[in-house]
């Protein structure tokens, strides 16, 4: 779905510098205004289930998305890590929350049949728009679904045999009650590749900002009204231990994403600094305890093979 601190798109793996300024040129082709897609509504809200949605946020996000370091480095990590933490065989994908789809278009890229699903109508457009006018991706390689993950079990049931939901149970107001039912979404044997903002890595960075007394009391959750885009339900590893294990789900593996980016003093100023950055958190996305104050937590949870 969204970076709560934005992001671009799709790199190469062994180019991973420049990786991400490619994906920048890419994502230039956005449209400018969405008005020209349709009309937008502003609903800044939670609906009535204590979600958060994006209608009328989707230029906000094409224009802020698309232009910040910290989100070019997330997808830089994510077409780094992907490939190294899931089995990928040129199965169908269900993409939970795909937002402004990033991640629809790099499995569509690699083969995959993709089911990109996505409550907002506006963020759906303009994934549409995008895959057709700059990835050039053939109409068939994408299936739009505008739904609620909470929704899904009728909608998209499958089972699939792999499903993304990348940075949306942040933005539930029951994470916990979502990831049951991607569970059940789930074939056997299949792999969920599931992505959201840590909690305590939230906590972190509010101290080494100063804000003390909100690190101490554990107000970390954003509110959901207006434009503001702190996330409602951030996630700690110990809930995703204990969701995972009252679901059936194995961790297979995880990894986090942004480990050292957002406690730096001063951004890179060179492109020999970004390189030196990217290729820091690579080394120790997956190093214990490095990885436990990632941005973001990247897993793979696999539900195990019915045995008769």
């Amino acid at each position: 779905m969204f970076d709560a601190d934005q992001a671009a798109i799709r790199p190469g793996r062994d180019n991973q510098v420049n990786c991400t300024l490619s994906l920048y040129s890419d994502a230039r082709g956005m449209p400018s205004n969405p008005k020209s897609l349709h009309s937008q509504s502003s609903s800044y809200e939670l609906t009535p289930s204590g979600d958060r949605y994006f209608d009328g946020l989707a230029e906000k996000f094409s224009r802020s998305l698309y232009q910040a370091p910290r989100g070019e480095l997330r997808l830089a990590m994510l077409d780094y890590l992907l490939p190294e933490m899931l089995n990928l065989e040129g199965q169908c994908v269900l993409d939970v929350g795909g937002g402004l789809g990033q991640q629809a278009a790099w499995f569509a890229e690699r083969g995959h049949d993709v089911t990109m699903t996505e409550p907002s109508a506006d963020m759906l457009s303009y994934a549409k728009t995008w895959h057709r006018d700059v990835k050039t991706l053939p109409e068939e390689a994408i299936t739009y679904l505008q739904a609620p993950l909470q929704r899904l079990t009728e909608q998209a049931p499958g089972p699939w045999p792999l499903i993304t939901c990348h940075a949306v149970l942040e933005w539930l107001g029951d994470p916990q009650a979502a990831l049951a039912t991607l569970s059940d979404l789930l074939a056997p044997g299949g792999q969920l590749s599931l992505m959201v903002f840590n909690r305590d890595a939230l906590r972190f960075s509010n101290a080494v900002k100063g804000n003390l007394e909100k690190a101490l009391s554990d107000r970390l959750a954003g509110k959901g009204k207006r434009q503001r885009l702190t996330p409602i339900s951030p996630v700690s590893h110990a809930e995703v231990e204990q969701w995972s294990a009252d679901n059936g789900l194995v961790i297979d593996t995880v990894a986090g994403i942004r480990v050292f980016q957002d406690y730096l003093r001063h951004s890179p100023a060179t492109p020999a600094e970004t390189e030196t950055l990217l290729a820091l958190e690579k080394k120790y996305c997956r190093h214990d305890p490095h990885w436990r104050l990632g941005r973001y937590l990247l897993y793979t949870l696999i539900k195990p093979e019915i045995i008769e």
